[in-house]
């Protein structure tokens, strides 16, 4: 599904207006019969049930106007309250003001006194639904004022609240949000989804969010330079391996996974595991030496092999030579999960992402080693996956972690592309950047994934998909919505999972995605 940013969705209505001729008050009257359409599914028959809505003074309000006008029709009782003064009203705003003041629709002015206000507040107590029409996708900054004072009392009461495009409050590009946005039940959002409303905290905020089809002309959503998108089923399905029915495990995919240390074992057995889950023919291990005997134990599926080590736990001498030359009769790499952070262990994966040839995904503790050797990524010959966390990404580029997590959906494409790379930013949500420029917002996974060793099991489930034959960006793709369905089928909604147990459910995430289940 494509995604597009707020001045996108204003150059679409330009369009519209201006090269096929279709007035954006025809869009706008579209809007606010979707939006009533959507309530009265909500309330199954709105005749007679008591509505509120609050309205802006942009076209955001508009839609609100044309919403009440429809739903009035249908015998709701509709009140309207208009947050700012009826005069500031321009344009088609204006002109649906007009008509419903024309209808006979109730319309109330939000004055400064406490008269209008008290109004409301009881009116919003004895009513079924409210809307929210007052700030749409333009919004950017903080709530002030009535516009505060009005999503608080949204916020304030036990009914539930239909949002138009966006909760007012909210980013619809970032997913920013003020302190006092409004916590909708349903966003009813115009032609296409904004980002923002996929990202925290808006995501949070959003409720259940319905694509309204508006009368956009076709022509104009399939032809718009958007390169943002929701990474759907529908999408992972296509990219999905597929398998012939005469194929052999040396067919299936040959993954090396070069990873663990002493007390960071349970990385390297979770990421090998998630490679076979995910369908891989033949995983090997590469670990230090003295990790080699305890994984050997763990791992019955998996070939253990171990490196020369400098000192225990930390890697030396040949291991980087063993590692290239095991890798370069391999499909795939993936480097990092628990491997150590000692300087000398840095040094040789260096060695290894300067040299590799295969495919490669790096994780973890290969990402320490880039940081300060970022220019490595660009001198890489080998299609790449890194899968930071925004710790990790914020310590490649100098900025905090809360910033990363801000600015995630920009952040991932820009540096996706600066760096030849696939850039799966783990989080809520996973957003991947990819060298083409797309970046994908993730729908799938929960809460519950918030633990040691989850992102251990998405690079191995990369790396197993990237064995089978399709692009380092495809299994990146294919994997992410795989590893968050997985998790959200282990889960069961329920905080405690282990992160050993989402390998268990890819198999049936694979199925889900690949029959449309």
């Amino acid at each position: 599904m494509k995604l597009v940013f707020a001045k996108e969705m204003q150059s679409l209505d330009q369009q519209s207006a201006e090269q096929i001729g279709l007035p954006t008050m025809v869009l706008m009257e579209n809007a606010g019969k979707a939006v009533a359409e959507t309530a009265a599914d909500f309330l199954e028959d709105c005749f007679g049930k008591n509505i509120v809505v609050f309205t802006g003074k942009g076209n955001n309000g508009g839609d609100g106007f044309a919403a009440a006008r429809w739903l009035s029709n249908q015998g709701a009782r509709v009140k309207v309250f208009l947050v700012s003064p009826w005069q500031e009203l321009t344009g088609d705003a204006a002109a649906q003001l007009r008509i419903c003041r024309k209808c006979g629709i109730e319309l109330f002015a939000l004055k400064e006194d406490r008269g209008s206000w008290d109004v409301a507040e009881v009116s919003c107590r004895q009513a079924d639904l409210v809307i929210d029409a007052v700030l749409g996708t333009g919004f950017n900054g903080v709530l002030q004022g009535a516009q505060q004072r009005v999503c608080g009392l949204m916020n304030s009461i036990a009914v539930p609240v239909v949002s138009i495009d966006v909760p007012s409050g909210v980013n619809a590009d970032t997913g920013s949000a003020d302190k006092n946005a409004v916590q909708a039940d349903i966003t009813v959002t115009m032609a296409l989804a904004k980002p923002g409303l996929f990202l925290y905290p808006a995501a949070e905020l959003s409720g259940e969010i319905i694509v309204a089809d508006i009368g956009m002309p076709k022509i104009l959503l399939e032809c718009i330079d958007s390169k943002k998108f929701l990474l759907t089923e529908n999408i992972a399905c296509d990219l999905l391996p597929q398998r012939n029915g005469n194929c052999h495990k040396g067919e299936a995919g040959r993954v090396v996974v070069t990873a663990g240390s002493p007390g960071f074992t349970g990385a390297a057995a979770l990421c090998s595991e998630a490679a076979v889950k995910a369908g891989a023919g033949l995983v090997s291990l590469l670990t230090p030496l003295c990790s080699r005997e305890v994984l050997a134990v763990k791992l019955t599926e998996i070939m253990v092999e171990g490196l020369i080590e400098r000192m225990p736990g930390a890697l030396g001498g040949g291991a980087a030579g063993t590692v290239l030359d095991k890798a370069g009769r391999a499909d795939v790499l993936a480097i990092g999960p628990g491997l150590g952070t000692s300087e000398s262990t840095m040094e040789v994966i260096r060695e290894i992402l300067q040299s590799v040839e295969v495919p490669v995904i790096i994780d973890a503790d290969a990402l320490t080693a880039l940081q300060g050797h970022v220019g490595i990524l660009n001198t890489m010959g080998a299609p790449k996956v890194l899968t930071p966390h925004p710790g990790e990404l914020g310590r490649l580029l100098d900025l905090g972690p809360a910033e990363v997590d801000a600015r995630r959906l920009e952040l991932a494409g820009k540096y996706a592309a600066e760096w030849d790379a696939v850039l799966v930013l783990k989080g809520a949500p996973t957003v991947i950047g990819c060298p083409d420029g797309n970046v994908y917002i993730n729908t799938t996974g929960n809460s519950a994934m918030a633990t040691g060793g989850s992102g251990d099991v998405l690079t191995g489930i990369i790396a197993g998909l990237a064995a089978q034959g399709i692009s380092v960006q495809e299994a990146a793709l294919a994997g992410v919505y795989m590893h968050g369905l997985a998790g959200d089928l282990a889960s069961k909604g329920i905080i405690g999972m282990a992160a050993g147990e989402i390998s268990q459910y890819l198999p049936q995430a694979r199925r889900i995605i690949e029959q449309g289940e």
